[in-house]
């Protein structure tokens, strides 16, 4: 099995695809390799692929009228990205960034065409995740207008708690690394007023702040403050000694 095809199958929205549809994909489809930090694609850009992260992580984001970055989403491994091309094919009006060295599979418009037709479930799958996508950026629009920067920082955080959380002694950690200035662009504020939030946030023994590092001490708290649901988090799984010997091939 070659990588390309390993992470075509590990993509969720493909898992139902039969060997034979995923060797085809494989074939019309190309690797391609991206730093740290460069752009994967930018707005005007002909929108004619669908990609796929193997591995890394990409922000996409939208530039203001001002000129500043408003970052929409992260993308995680095994996510479709620039989906939009699949409907119409029109010129991008977002860019994609590698937030970290990520490796991406790109893949023809014609023939997610071609799948989508044949496997209606493909075509289900594809319409949820736009659709998901939309809405989290409906509900952030909505932030921007009616929340205060405290609220839509407690909101935000919220989120990613939902998506990155990890149960610790402390509390749940985001297991995403984000400046301040990341943070603010997702919220449409500035890096100055994050660090005042989140130091008054601190101080209210709602969450702990480190360097890119940060962690919900009160998750119930804080979705009580904005009166938002508390998100659920797995609690972390136990791994005794023999357990995680005998999962790393050893004996005990």
């Amino acid at each position: 099995m070659t990588e390309k095809i390993w992470h075509l199958k590990n993509c969720r929205i493909f898992e139902q695809l039969s060997a034979a549809e995923i060797e085809r994909l494989d074939a019309c489809s190309r690797v391609r390799r991206f730093a740290k930090r460069s752009p994967i694609y930018l707005p005007a850009e002909r929108a004619d692929t669908v990609l796929l992260l193997a591995s890394g992580r990409v922000k996409i984001c939208h530039l203001t009228p001002e000129g500043k970055q408003s970052i929409l989403a992260f993308i995680e491994p095994g996510e479709l990205f620039g989906e939009l091309s699949i409907l119409d094919g029109e010129a991008r009006d977002e860019y994609a960034e590698a937030v970290d060295a990520a490796m991406i599979v790109s893949i023809p418009k014609e023939a997610m065409h071609e799948l989508m037709e044949s496997r209606p479930g493909l075509s289900i799958g594809v319409t949820k995740l736009i659709g998901l996508r939309r809405r989290r950026i409906e509900r952030r629009v909505k932030n921007l207008l009616f929340l205060s920067n405290r609220d839509r920082l407690a909101h935000l955080l919220l989120e990613l708690a939902e998506s990155y959380g990890k149960r610790t002694e402390d509390g749940v950690e985001l297991g995403i690394r984000l400046s301040h200035q990341d943070l603010a662009n997702i919220v449409g504020s500035t890096r100055e007023t994050v660090t005042v939030v989140l130091g008054e946030l601190q101080n209210d023994g709602l969450v702990k702040v480190g360097r890119r590092r940060i962690i919900l001490r009160s998750m119930q708290r804080l979705a009580q403050s904005v009166q938002a649901p508390e998100p659920k988090i797995p609690e972390p799984v136990e791994t005794t000694r023999q357990e995680a010997s005998l999962r790393l091939g050893f004996s005990t």
